[in-house]
């Protein structure tokens, strides 16, 4: 049961994989076809998803009523919308200043600060074999980094240590936002609803989003030059991240924000293969050699589970109940529904 468990969540973690390689090609056409508008297509996604969740929660009763969960925790989802959308805005923003090499190496910043974060708020144990899956996953990364270099894929280089030094800063600034946006996640859909997160999340962002749009890239709006081409490339954007929106809350409740962000790995490995057919990249069997060690490092990570400090009885009967301290008993952190984490409300991407 428990293999079966792991070959549905390592499947599920490719096509999120996927998904997010679908976003990044996009990405790269539309920046291809001088368009820098990274705010718009941010809050493409986040109005789908305010148009698609937040109308289920404003039909609910009781606590899970929209106007009772603003008048409780507004204040935590705006925390939650600003870091997720500070997150996406910055890494994109670091592809003008730092190479495709810099950022495939720094992004992976997110897993530790994810952990450390998670042995903080979410109490979360792990174990030995933990720690050596997740370095195992970074010498993956290292190949598929060495392979992109040997084989001559998309580099930019750049004189300018000024910039680089401040890409590389805004990469790791996206990384602990997107540690603080999944940790946020990972409480909600356990403690709480899928439907919660992203309709708060479609809420919020859309509000962030637009509003900073407004503020910083209103001309650069105005500069696009809409056609068909174009407007299927916002559409594919839109699209792609509206489902890894949808689909990553399922997938982090079945195990962690930290396991999950381990199978996303993968994805830089799916965009440089696309970049073979599509932008005329070099192939190297490192490529193979990284996608066969980031998938041992998963496996040996979800082997094991981790354990967190489950809630009490009247913890669980509390209206907020992150509010409430945990008991001193120890659960595995995936296991059923009925087997709620504890944590300190705050965050998810």
């Amino acid at each position: 049961m428990r293999r079966r468990r792991l070959l549905k969540t390592m499947a599920m973690g490719q096509v999120l994989s996927l998904l997010i390689c679908g976003t990044a090609g996009s990405c790269r056409y539309l920046a291809d076809a001088g368009v820098e508008a990274p705010m718009l297509q941010s809050f493409l996604n986040y109005g789908l998803l305010l148009l698609t969740y937040t109308p289920a929660l404003c039909v609910r009763r009781g606590d899970t009523n929209i106007l009772k969960i603003l008048r409780a925790k507004w204040w935590k989802y705006v925390v939650m919308g600003l870091a997720d959308v500070e997150a996406n805005y910055t890494v994109v923003k670091a592809y003008q200043f730092t190479t495709l090499t810099s950022i495939q190496l720094l992004d992976c910043f997110v897993i530790p600060v994810l952990m450390i974060l998670s042995c903080i708020f979410l109490k979360t144990r792990y174990r030995p074999l933990h720690f050596v899956a997740v370095v195992v996953c970074l010498l993956g990364v290292g190949a598929m980094v060495g392979a992109d270099i040997i084989a001559g894929g998309k580099q930019e280089s750049t004189s300018d240590v000024v910039h680089v030094v401040l890409g590389d800063g805004l990469v790791l600034l996206s990384s602990v936002l997107y540690a603080v946006s999944n940790l946020c996640q990972e409480h909600t859909v356990k403690n709480l609803s899928r439907v919660e997160f992203l309709g708060m999340m479609g809420l919020f962002g859309t509000l962030i989003s637009g509003v900073q749009m407004a503020a910083l890239e209103i001309d650069a709006v105005k500069a696009i030059k809409w056609d068909l081409y174009i407007f299927m490339l916002f559409a594919v954007y839109a699209l792609c991240m509206f489902a890894l929106y949808s689909f990553m809350p399922v997938v982090v409740k079945l195990t962690s924000a930290t396991a999950v962000n381990l199978s996303l790995l993968t994805a830089d490995l799916f965009s440089l293969f696309c970049g073979l057919f599509l932008f005329s990249y070099k192939f190297s069997v490192l490529y193979i050699v990284s996608f066969v060690i980031i998938t041992v490092g998963f496996i040996m990570f979800n082997a094991i589970p981790t354990y967190s400090a489950a809630p009490d009885a009247a913890g669980q009967e509390a209206a907020d109940p992150a509010a409430d301290p945990a008991s001193d008993r120890l659960l595995p952190a995936d296991g059923d529904a009925r087997r709620t984490e504890s944590v300190v409300a705050f965050t998810a991407q």
